[in-house]
């Protein structure tokens, strides 16, 4: 999927701004190795470097890429693939903020993530969980064919079982509901342009403008609440841990 920078920085920045707390969480120390996964444009690569951390942002998309490298040119960049991304030597931590339910098939982003972490080293995460935006599926499944199956929302369980699987020890998992305003009278239309653009490659633009309003339109009864548009995400926050090697 290609991702559009600007529209992603200019009405999107709730993605990071929600980020804050899942810094806490991480408690990032300086001189730590820390990698962030699905970094993004930067933003939060950037905050969690304030911490004193040598922060490695991780993307597939080249356009977030080159624009995290105009941000913050003094941090490092990696364009790379979550399932094998390789770093030069083992991190303290993995960080990723809304972005592992992108990544599909999860068990060799997973893998990936355990060869990253030294002993001891930890993941802190947080993406969409088992019903996250169901009203938005439910839409976008009436109007377009595979919606239900182009994100990967675990429940507890199951992501839990695939980290131990993969050799992480789950010390906290908490699934929430998070609804999240969305920015602008036309917000609906304009997430669905930013993250749902598989469904609409290809499509003539007047198509494309039909296909967004008849979703939205699905869903105005169910998320638009007092002049907003209210997104129903739900969130699956994880901290897992590499387990030193025995004696």
């Amino acid at each position: 999927m290609s991702w559009d920078v600007e529209r992603y920085e200019a009405r999107h920045s709730y993605i990071w701004n929600l980020g804050a707390g899942l810094i806490e969480l991480l408690d990032p120390k300086p001189g730590e190795r820390i990698v962030d996964l699905g970094c993004g444009s930067g933003q939060l690569t950037g905050q969690i470097a304030q911490s004193g951390a040598t922060v490695i942002g991780v993307d597939s998309a080249p356009a977030m890429i080159a624009q995290a490298r105009i941000n913050f040119p003094q941090l490092k960049f990696l364009l790379a693939d979550a399932a094998n991304f390789t770093i030069d030597e083992p991190v303290d931590a993995v960080f990723s903020n809304a972005a592992l339910h992108w990544m599909k098939p999860p068990e060799p982003v997973a893998a990936a993530i355990h060869r990253a972490l030294k002993p001891g080293g930890r993941l802190v995460a947080e993406f969409g969980g088992r019903g996250n935006i169901r009203a938005i599926l439910d839409a976008l499944s009436a109007v377009f064919d595979g919606a239900e199956n182009y994100w990967y929302f675990p429940s507890i369980a199951e992501y839990a079982k695939l980290l131990e699987d993969s050799g992480l020890s789950v010390t906290f998992a908490a699934l929430f509901e998070r609804p999240t305003p969305l920015e602008g009278e036309d917000a609906m239309e304009d997430w669905m342009e930013m993250f749902c653009g598989t469904f609409l490659n290809g499509v003539s633009a007047p198509r494309r403008a039909e296909l967004r309003r008849n979703v939205a339109e699905r869903l105005r009864p169910r998320l638009y609440r007092d002049g907003k548009w209210i997104a129903d995400y739900r969130r699956l926050r994880i901290v897992a841990i590499k387990e030193p090697v025995e004696p």
